[in-house]
């Protein structure tokens, strides 16, 4: 085969409080990736939609994932890449992993599969420091792993598919593009023990919730008192959306019988 197309979907990471450990793959949308090996060692970039995707492919989240995977197998081919953005850069849903991701697993099926999740993983951070500025893996590990994964640690990588029952994700897109490596730089450096003690136990909680199908364990996890106050302040009408989706859980739950709840990018 020299030829491959693949569907790399969005993601939620920082999942609540599960801020660069925990993140979950979504249905839809996903991005298209069309991959061709060349018999030259280079990567070519090319963005089927009209995005202003970097055409280097050493600053593009696609190609810099490719560029190490040929560097560290010793390829003497190459690959052409077609990206079709149906994931919009900036929306928060792991734009950039979808490409990341896409392209290292469309270029690992035409090697005949030579390189395992995890390592593809390690080659798809390299898009995520290209997007942010630092490694991460919160979006890239469940776009390949699929479902729930945990990133216990980067470095050494090491990730933990996190069983989890049946669930109804609700993304709310306020229509605002907001930079990854911007939303990183405004965190604070340092927190105090007792916030860091708070956000240990939801955690905690929201791993063992999807691990033992316990919706309420998991709906009184949902907090962040780290990154969201800070985060927030980037998007106008978070708080009033917020409030609007926890009654909707409350209603649903004690008057309906519903069992969905919702995750806050």
């Amino acid at each position: 085969m020299k030829e491959v197309k693949v569907y790399a979907p969005a993601t939620i990471a920082n999942l609540v409080c599960g801020f660069d450990v925990l993140g979950l793959c979504l249905n839809e949308p996903s991005d298209i990736m069309h991959v061709k090996l060349l018999h030259e060692k280079k990567v070519i970039i090319h963005s089927a939609d009209g995005y202003n995707l970097p055409s280097d492919p050493a600053q593009n989240t696609a190609g810099a994932p490719l560029l190490a995977m040929i560097e560290e197998a010793n390829l003497r081919i190459g690959f052409d890449v077609t990206i079709q953005k149906n994931i919009k850069p900036g929306s928060g849903i792991g734009s950039s992993a979808a490409s990341a991701a896409g392209a290292v697993v469309a270029a690992n099926h035409l090697l005949d599969n030579i390189f395992s999740k995890e390592d593809l993983v390690r080659f798809a951070m390299f898009g995520e420091k290209v997007a942010s500025g630092v490694k991460h893996a919160d979006n890239t590990a469940p776009c390949i792993y699929g479902g729930v994964t945990l990133i216990r640690s980067i470095f050494p990588l090491d990730i933990i598919s996190v069983p989890a029952p049946k669930l109804f994700i609700t993304v709310v897109h306020p229509q605002i593009e907001v930079r990854t490596s911007d939303a990183r730089e405004i965190l604070r450096k340092e927190v105090l023990l007792k916030d860091a003690i708070r956000q240990w136990g939801n955690i905690a909680g929201l791993v063992t919730g999807f691990m033992k199908n316990d919706y309420e364990l998991i709906g009184r996890s949902l907090e962040d008192v780290i990154i969201e106050p800070v985060r927030s302040m980037l998007i106008p009408g978070f708080h009033e959306v917020k409030k609007i989706m926890q009654r909707s859980w409350c209603i649903g739950r004690w008057h309906f019988g519903f069992r969905s709840f919702y995750f806050y990018a």
